[in-house]
């Protein structure tokens, strides 16, 4: 059964801002939404000052962190409750690796993003449903975010 952020007093503040992303996930509305446009600021600073290559590296070290919390605080769950947004992080992170740092290309790495975790295409579907804990939670939106990035690589070629 899924738990909802009111019902987790026992989450340390660190876990908490990491997982909530600093409270985006504690939206009322679409806190995965809120997630991925909280991912933006610090996502252009580490891209526009280190390069895309750095943002990949720190979608890297956040999933991993990601995943780590999200074991802690849901051990043995198998539910990716909508409070978690660290993982809509990984995976725009990931799609603006892929994208130039401008509004449009920023605006479509978002929309792709989220067309793809929302839209949940095969094996985006396949993570969500078939793999439990930190590791389901994080993987499906890093999958999302690799067909965003993809797509966008693609443009990218084909208007260069």
């Amino acid at each position: 059964m899924s738990q909802t952020f009111a019902q987790l007093p026992k989450l340390s503040f660190a876990r908490r801002m990491i997982l909530t992303w600093f409270g985006c996930g504690r939206s009322p509305f679409a806190p995965g939404t809120a997630g991925s446009l909280g991912a933006l600021p610090l996502g252009w600073l580490i891209s526009n000052f280190a390069g895309p290559l750095w943002l990949l590296v720190a979608a890297t070290v956040l999933c991993a962190v990601g995943w780590w919390c999200a074991n802690a605080e849901l051990p043995g769950e198998d539910s990716d409750p909508g409070w978690i947004v660290a993982d809509e992080v990984v995976g725009m992170w990931i799609a603006m690796a892929a994208a130039p740092l401008t509004l449009v290309w920023v605006a479509s790495a978002f929309v792709l993003f989220r067309f793809f975790d929302i839209t949940k295409p095969w094996p985006v579907s396949w993570a969500d449903r078939s793999i439990g804990g930190g590791l389901g939670v994080m993987l499906d939106d890093v999958i999302a975010g690799l067909y965003a990035a993809g797509i966008l690589f693609i443009a990218r070629l084909a208007l260069t």
